[in-house]
């Protein structure tokens, strides 16, 4: 019977490392990536049955990773295991047809728990956030909604500019020129009313593009 391949994606090695060695003994761990973008690239190419993602991921965060990564292998299974605890932002990783949302100081049975249940189509959301998540609702039923003027790729430089890249950066991670990279951030800037790079970076973190640490 063949083993269920898991891809890791999260930027401290030493995490991966130890989820690695917490899921070989069941599982196929086919590799650990450190960023969005590799991360779509790579599970595109090794088309793993389930994804273990960190919400904060630089040059392409894991909320927007994992919507292109519903677009490019819709029956992958995605589980978020995070430190971030904003029931908003769980919410919206159920929106994009996340499988599991976990906390990192979670216990490995229930992360083992959780890895079963999305392989059998069941949800799972650890106690303190699914509750955390009903409350939010109860208050402001329509309290995260994702930003509606930014293109995929304008997320994507966006969320690059923001972490600090230069736009020769942003052009070899994305594979395009530094030209259309300036186009991007012009057309970013004049659709959202920002003025300065500093309101860029507002922008991106007010409406969950980036995670500060």
């Amino acid at each position: 019977m063949r083993r269920t391949r898991i891809l890791l994606a999260d930027d401290h090695t030493m995490i991966c490392e130890g989820l690695k060695r917490m899921l070989e003994p069941e599982f196929d761990v086919i590799g650990c990536v450190q960023d969005g973008l590799t991360l779509v690239r790579t599970a595109g190419n090794l088309k793993p049955d389930l994804v273990l993602v960190d919400v904060g991921m630089p040059m392409l965060n894991g909320l927007d990773a994992a919507r292109e990564l519903k677009k490019l292998l819709p029956p992958v299974k995605l589980i978020f295991l995070t430190m971030n605890s904003d029931p908003d932002i769980a919410s919206e990783a159920l929106r994009i047809g996340a499988a599991g949302y976990l906390l990192k100081n979670s216990q490995a049975e229930e992360l083992l728990k959780a890895v079963h249940d999305a392989l059998r189509g069941i949800s799972y959301i650890t106690p303190q956030i699914k509750n955390a998540m009903e409350e939010s609702f109860i208050r402001d039923p329509y309290s995260l909604g994702r930003p509606k003027h930014l293109s995929s790729r304008q997320r994507e430089v966006l969320q690059m500019l923001a972490e600090g890249c230069l736009m020769q950066q942003v052009a070899e991670h994305l594979h395009i020129s530094r030209r259309t990279v300036r186009f991007h951030k012009h057309r970013i800037m004049e659709e959202l009313g920002i003025r300065c790079d500093a309101e860029l970076v507002q922008y991106a973190v007010k409406n969950s593009i980036i995670f500060p640490k």
